[in-house]
C-alpha cells in the first residue's frame, strides 16, 4: 500500500465527523471542508477500496479467519492510494480511480466487515492520521474522534433515524441507477448498523466531547451551517 500526500504542511485544524451510514457525513463533510477552506478526507472509502478488492476475489460478508487472511494478501499485492484535496477525496486502486466501483450497496457491507479486522484497521489508520496531519481536514468515517484523532480541534457525531438513513441512502442509488428497493436499503443498513456497532475493533461510538446532531429533517445547508458555527468557536 502506498500513498502520494503533498509536502508535509504545518497543521491546520482537524474536524473529525462520525456517525452512521447514512446521517449525510460524506456530504456533510464535504461542503464543510469547502467552506473553512481546508481537504476533506473520506476515510471510509479506504475501506471500500480493501472491500472492493475482497468482492473482486469472489469473498463475500461475514469473514471468518481464512477469508481475512486473504483480504490482508490482497492489501499486500495492490496498491491503494488516497489523494486528500480541498472539496475531495480520490481512491486509486493501482493506480485506477475507482471512486464509482466502491459506492454499491454490496461494497457498502463488505466494506464494514472488512473494516471490523485488526490488520486493516492497522494498515490504514496511520495512512489517516498521516494526511490529517499534513493540512489539517474535515475527517468522516466511524472512528475518527474515538481512534484516529480523539483530540481533534472538534468531533462531531452525525446521525439521524432509521427511515431517514434508508430513505436518503435510497435516493442515492436511485440517482446512480441502482435498481432496489426501500426496504432492501433500509435492511442493509440496518445490518451495517449492527455490525460496525457490535465488532470488537473500533466499535462506531460517540466520542467524549463529540458534538452530537440529529440530521433528521434538517436541509444539507442547515446542518452545514451548524458545525460551521462550532468550528467558529475554536478557531
Amino acid at each position: 500500500m502506498a500513498n502520494t500526500p503533498p509536502e508535509a504542511q504545518t497543521p491546520r485544524i482537524v474536524v473529525a465527523i462520525d456517525g452512521p451510514a447514512g446521517a449525510g457525513k460524506s456530504t456533510v463533510a464535504s461542503r464543510l471542508a469547502s467552506r473553512i477552506g481546508i481537504p476533506y478526507l473520506d476515510t471510509g472509502a479506504m475501506y471500500r477500496a480493501v472491500g472492493l478488492l475482497a468482492l473482486q476475489d469472489g469473498l463475500e460478508p461475514p469473514l471468518d479467519e481464512l477469508a481475512a487472511t486473504r483480504v490482508v494478501e490482497l492489501m499486500d499485492r495492490h496498491r491503494i492510494e488516497v489523494e486528500a484535496a480541498d472539496g475531495g477525496t480520490t481512491i486509486l486502486v493501482d493506480g485506477h480511480d475507482v471512486g464509482e466501483d466502491i459506492r454499491s450497496p454490496e461494497c457498502s457491507l463488505m466494506a464494514s466487515a472488512v473494516s471490523a479486522l485488526t490488520e486493516v484497521r492497522k494498515a490504514l489508520v496511520p495512512l489517516q492520521r498521516e494526511l490529517g496531519l499534513q493540512k489539517g481536514g474535515v475527517m468522516e468515517g466511524r472512528d475518527i474522534g474515538t481512534v484516529v484523532f480523539p483530540d481533534a480541534d472538534l468531533k462531531v457525531f452525525l446521525t439521524a433515524s432509521v427511515d431517514e438513513r434508508a430513505r436518503r441512502r435510497h435516493g442515492d442509488l436511485r440517482e446512480r441507477d441502482v435498481d432496489t428497493s426501500l426496504e432492501d436499503v433500509r435492511a442493509q443498513q440496518q445490518q451495517r448498523d449492527l455490525q460496525d456497532t457490535s465488532r470488537a475493533e473500533s466499535p462506531l461510538q460517540v466520542a467524549r466531547g463529540s458534538v452530537v446532531v440529529d440530521t433528521t429533517g434538517l436541509t444539507l445547508d442547515e446542518v452545514v451551517e451548524r458545525l460551521f458555527e462550532e468550528v467558529a468557536r475554536i478557531r
